[in-house]
């Protein structure tokens, strides 16, 4: 068996290291026979899972850590999970800082020998600037409270942190020091009352603050094409941009106002959350002239701490505001807001829904159920292309007659059309 390996080509043996990163395999391969050994400094990519070391002193793990980090000449990716110590990691980026392309660190599993103040935490990734080639960073667990001593990352295209403690000075800072980046995500963070974004090449947005505080945002990206956001109140895009994704969300508090300009890229647009203002959803509505995939999901309106119902939505307008839309999912509240009689009253037979294809409706409330029923009715009638319809009335509130009548009428509706509509 060793001559068999022995045998191996170079070239065979270089890609199979190549396909490998995760520490235990190639440390097992070091086993193999010292032909393999002797190719380790090729490996490109090393990876330490959160449960590797477990049971063994971070002394030890470090020394284990530091001696591949020192083998592997040519090291272009590093992922750790694992607990380790920050001194080493100062070593290893410092080591390796010119030939690494993407970096991963679990932040929460550094182990310091004393405890340190919540606002120098983060000069334990002051080191990290020495890698000044990186391409991609992502940190877990980061406490963003003092800026971090970095010079710029020319290079850095993607910058993902998760679960951060963030001050508004620091976050700009950091956001700063990567002027280049095209996917920029802060997931899961808090700590941040007002920011801009400010990158000629981001393409990518995807921010997620926790708490129920109203935040505002700003964004002045000319090439930006993904925007997924969710807990803030304010949210401006300046209006060059390319929009074909937005995604705006807030699961506690009221979304005030959102200014977006123009969308006329646009394929997809989901709107969610517990309360908006009316003005914020018909501004963005207005704007999403040609959105292809529309999600409304939201259960309140009002412009105070009041929640209120959505005021009628005219369904022949609201359709011909989006001629090109091919896929429809609306909740609850707002589509009680289009089965308006006034809505109805104005249908003819020249009105025409010409691109809708998919229909998702969740109804939550027996109330006005002829209406309801009349505007499923007229979604079938009036969209030629229509080829599935969705009814979800599994959360019906009211469980009395008037719900079980009005179930009774879907089904019956169902049974009609039942090449298109079907009941979840």
């Amino acid at each position: 068996l060793l001559a068999a390996m022995n045998s191996v080509p170079d070239a065979i043996v270089h890609y199979v290291l190549s396909r490998m990163s995760n520490a235990r395999d190639v440390a097992s391969c070091t086993c193999v026979s010292k032909r393999w050994k002797d190719c380790i400094p090729y490996v490109p990519a090393l990876y330490f899972p959160r449960n590797l070391f477990d049971g063994i002193p971070i002394s030890n793990a470090d020394a284990i850590i530091g001696r591949m980090v020192a083998q592997a000449l040519r090291l272009e990716e590093l992922i750790i999970y694992c607990p380790f110590s920050a001194a080493s990691l100062a070593s290893w980026v410092s080591l390796r800082g010119r030939s690494l392309r993407r970096l991963e660190l679990r932040v929460d599993s550094i182990v310091e020998k004393r405890p340190l103040e919540a606002d120098v935490s983060f000069g334990r990734l002051d080191c990290i600037g020495c890698a000044e080639r990186l391409e991609s960073l992502k940190l877990w667990g980061v406490c963003l409270t003092t800026s971090p001593r970095w010079s710029s990352f020319e290079k850095l295209c993607t910058l993902e942190i998760v679960g951060a403690a963030f001050r508004d000075t620091a976050l700009s800072d950091t956001i700063g020091a990567c002027p280049n980046l095209t996917d920029l995500a802060l997931l899961g963070c808090d700590g941040v009352s007002s920011f801009s974004i400010d990158l000629m090449m981001l393409e990518k947005c995807r921010l997620d603050f926790l708490g129920p505080g109203n935040r505002s945002l700003c964004i002045n990206c000319p090439r930006l094409e993904v925007l997924e956001i969710q807990g803030f109140s304010w949210i401006l895009v300046k209006q060059n941009h390319c929009l074909r994704k937005v995604s705006i969300s807030k699961t506690a508090g009221r979304v005030n106002v959102v200014d977006t300009g123009k969308l006329p890229a646009l394929e997809y647009l989901s709107l969610r959350g517990v309360q908006w203002s009316w003005n914020a959803i018909s501004s963005i509505l207005q704007c999403a002239y040609e959105v292809k995939h529309l999600v409304m999901k939201i259960e309140f309106s009002g412009d105070f701490d009041r929640l209120q119902p959505f005021p009628p939505v005219d369904l022949v307008q609201f359709f011909n505001s989006h001629p090109k839309l091919r896929i429809f999912e609306i909740h609850g509240a707002l589509f009680a807001a289009l089965c308006q009689k006034e809505s109805l009253h104005s249908l003819d037979s020249k009105f025409l829904i010409p691109c809708l294809e998919e229909v998702t409706v969740t109804v939550r409330s027996p109330l006005n159920a002829e209406q309801k029923l009349n505007t499923l009715e007229s979604l079938v009638k009036y969209s030629r292309r229509l080829q599935k319809m969705v009814i979800r009335i599994s959360q019906m509130k009211n469980c009395n007659d008037m719900a079980d009548d009005f179930f009774e009428d879907i089904c019956r509706f169902r049974y009609i059309n039942n090449k298109k509509v079907c009941i979840e």
